[in-house]
């Protein structure tokens, strides 16, 4: 089966061109990350998987056009027809969250199957002098870590790990000094402050990369790419494996537009050995 005919990729078909609201894209995500599993559940189970309330989920089938959910989940079984997920069994809560963890990352590699959102990217972060990294809150640490390893390739990446009027300052700067583009990681839940920024971002010029756990965040509107990459949430704190190992693989497509990166990075491993930097 190719990308395009996976339960999920009909799934995102379905919710395209729907102006949909903040809950109806909560529970649009939740569908496409349980696609083999949506023709089977009902109202209810649909309302409990996405955390909204049961006649969320009937507007929500009204929203795309069918007389109430038991019209779309009769619509989805004859697009989508699958058999549902195995059982979990005798797996407990913590294997739980890890096989959902392993699931996102088999939806992000179905993803890359198309690797020219990713290689678009890639192009327009190595193109930007300097190229400004986001990441608030719950995503501050993805953005730390893609922009501790840009660095070492990349030969100016600046930081935006801390919201506040600064901000605005810093990005007026970065496009004074001559940047083309934004890396934003954004990860529910989505501050309010990073939308404004990013707004204010392309009102500056600037080309909006976003990776973001949906593709119906609420970044959305404000990016110019944006690739999704579903976090999990069976913990009491969501997990990011999949937004993490996406931002190395947008690492590894700006490489392949920086001709000096792999030199930059034996540079770096010549001086770290003259320091004693790291333990053999």
């Amino acid at each position: 089966m190719s990308v395009t005919d996976s339960p999920a990729a009909r799934l995102q078909a379905l919710f395209e061109g729907h102006r949909l609201t903040p809950t109806q894209r909560r529970i649009a995500h939740s569908m496409v990350r349980r696609a083999a599993d949506v023709p089977f559940l009902s109202s209810v189970e649909l309302a409990e998987l996405a955390g909204v309330s049961q006649p969320s989920v009937t507007r929500f089938a009204v929203a795309l056009g069918f007389d109430g959910y038991p019209a779309l989940r009769r619509h989805l079984r004859e697009v989508a027809p699958a058999e549902p997920a195995a059982e979990v069994g005798a797996h407990n809560e913590y294997q739980q969250a890890v096989e959902a963890e392993i699931e996102n990352l088999r939806h992000l590699s179905e993803a890359l199957a198309d690797p020219a959102p990713v290689q678009r990217a890639g192009h327009l972060l190595a193109a930007s002098r300097p190229l400004l990294v986001l990441g608030l809150r719950a995503a501050a640490a993805q953005a730390h870590g893609f922009a501790y390893f840009a660095a070492k390739v990349h030969p100016d990446v600046r930081l935006l790990g801390e919201g506040g009027t600064m901000l605005q300052d810093r990005i007026d700067a970065a496009v004074r000094a001559g940047a083309s583009a934004l890396l934003c990681f954004a990860l529910p839940r989505h501050p309010r402050e990073v939308v404004d920024t990013l707004a204010c971002a392309k009102e500056a010029g600037l080309t909006v990369v976003t990776v973001a756990d949906s593709a119906f965040a609420p970044v959305a509107k404000v990016s110019d790419v944006l690739l999704p990459a579903a976090v999990g949430t069976g913990l009491a704190f969501d997990t990011a494996c999949a937004p993490m190992l996406l931002g190395r693989v947008l690492l590894e497509a700006m490489c392949d537009d920086l001709p000096q990166a792999q030199s930059r990075l034996e540079e770096f491993d010549t001086k770290a050995a003259a320091r004693g930097l790291f333990v053999d």
